[in-house]
């Protein structure tokens, strides 16, 4: 591969993300457990969540909001401070949660950063993923760092437009099929699938993926196999 730059995903590649949102909304589920079943209530979660989405974007922010939102749907507006101030300290917590890295990432990186340019591309609320990448210890690998709101093809051409990038020199490496491997496949670009063992329903994709410049691993320490 004539690779140049190595763009990574943050969240549930670098490190323990979707785990501590289903902590979250199981304990919001609880909460409400007096109004509606828990399982109704996580589907009810998600469909606020869909539906704020071009409102609020990606993140625990946006997460809290439609937390509040879903609690007075559900409790059909009946829902009291008490139960509106547990959520927002659900949310809160949520904000100061310590970051754990999943196992081999900074030896990975460490390794790379010595061969490629590498590039870290999340999207997310900007201020809580700033204070992750500042916790996790890993900004001094990154060459650049882009917060993005989506992370759609028109992302990817921003971000290889603004490294001055052809895609057949740029690969992603994520663990979300849908936002960090199809675009970059479709703009001509290399991909790494690293699945994490926990998938949030809207990053789900149904269908198997089979492409020449894609390489499904099972650890962020197989890269030094390829890279």
């Amino acid at each position: 591969m004539p690779l140049k730059t190595i763009a990574f995903d943050a969240d549930d590649t670098l490190w323990h993300n979707e785990g501590l949102f289903r902590e979250a909304e199981s304990e919001f589920c609880q909460l409400l457990e007096d109004y509606m079943p828990q399982h109704s209530s996580v589907k009810e979660l998600y469909r606020i969540e869909l539906q704020n989405m071009s409102l609020y974007g990606y993140g625990i922010k946006g997460f809290m909001l439609s937390m509040i939102e879903s609690a007075i749907e559900i409790s059909a507006r009946t829902v009291n401070v008490t139960d509106i101030e547990q959520i927002l300290r659900i949310g809160k917590e949520l904000l100061q949660k310590p970051v754990v890295l999943l196992d081999n990432v900074e030896p990975v990186l460490s390794s790379l950063h010595e061969k490629y340019r590498l590039v870290l591309v999340t999207k997310g609320d900007l201020l809580d993923q700033q204070r992750k990448l500042q916790q996790s210890g890993l900004e001094k690998y990154f060459h650049h760092i882009e917060i993005v709101s989506e992370k759609k093809e028109e992302d990817y051409q921003r971000v290889m437009g603004h490294l001055d990038l052809n895609p057949t020199e740029f690969a992603m490496i994520g663990n979300s099929l849908k936002s960090d491997i199809l675009p970059v496949l479709n703009l001509g670009g290399h991909a790494f699938h690293i699945p994490y063992h926990i998938t949030w329903e809207h990053e789900k994709v149904d269908r198997k993926i089979e492409h020449p410049q894609l390489i499904q691993l099972s650890q962020i320490s197989e890269l030094s196999q390829y890279l």
